[in-house]
């Protein structure tokens, strides 16, 4: 499968429970790429759960993401005292917070080598907040972040406005409400073609 050169990484953004994880783990299938689960490379470098950290401090879980996407940009910049290759795309599932992390952000605004398409797995709230509550009577605890008075406010709130945020950011947005995570695969390497073909 022919990727654009100017490509080497897609990064799924999207809400908590939007399917970022399997849609990167089909993609990478289907192109023979890579995937990465972020919040797991933060947990590997921390040595604690991404909820533990959360705990600890919104602010030292946020610093923990931005160093692990650093990273990982890091282990993927080009060596000059080696002669270019194109390397595997490399499929990166974000955590559902990534938009409000600064840090995070600067590093993707940056240019070359950091070649990332942004796709935004969109959903409904009402989606979302089905698809957490489902998984918290798994867990027996919501996510820390809508410990409060009101979650299910709180969860309308943020998805809103992170919802703006989401589509700013992504270079391609689709609807990840009722597709499986294979078709959402195949719509976004249909979309990565394209783009190829269209830069021939």
């Amino acid at each position: 499968m022919d990727i654009p050169s100017n490509i080497d990484t897609v990064i799924l953004i999207g809400p908590k429970h939007s399917g970022k994880t399997s849609t990167g783990k089909s993609l990478a299938m289907l192109c023979g790429g890579t995937f990465i689960d972020l919040d797991e490379c933060i947990e590997k470098r921390a040595g604690k759960s991404v909820r533990d950290l959360y705990r600890e401090s919104p602010g030292i879980f946020r610093q923990a993401e931005a160093e692990a996407l650093a990273a990982l940009f890091a282990e993927n910049a080009p060596d000059a005292a080696r002669p270019p290759a194109k390397p595997a795309l490399r499929i990166i599932a974000a955590g559902g917070g990534l938009v409000d992390n600064e840090a995070a952000l600067s590093l993707l605004r940056q240019p070359a080598p950091r070649r990332a398409l942004l796709v935004y797995l969109e959903v409904s709230a009402e989606t979302a907040w089905a698809r957490i509550g489902k998984k918290a009577s798994e867990a027996g605890e919501l996510p820390p972040f809508l410990n409060t008075g009101n979650p299910r406010e709180t969860h309308r709130r943020l998805h809103e406005r992170r919802a703006s945020s989401y589509r700013k950011l992504a270079g391609l947005t689709v609807n990840a409400g009722e597709k499986a995570p294979a078709a959402l695969a195949e719509e976004i390497l249909r979309y990565l073609t394209r783009q190829q073909c269209a830069a021939v």
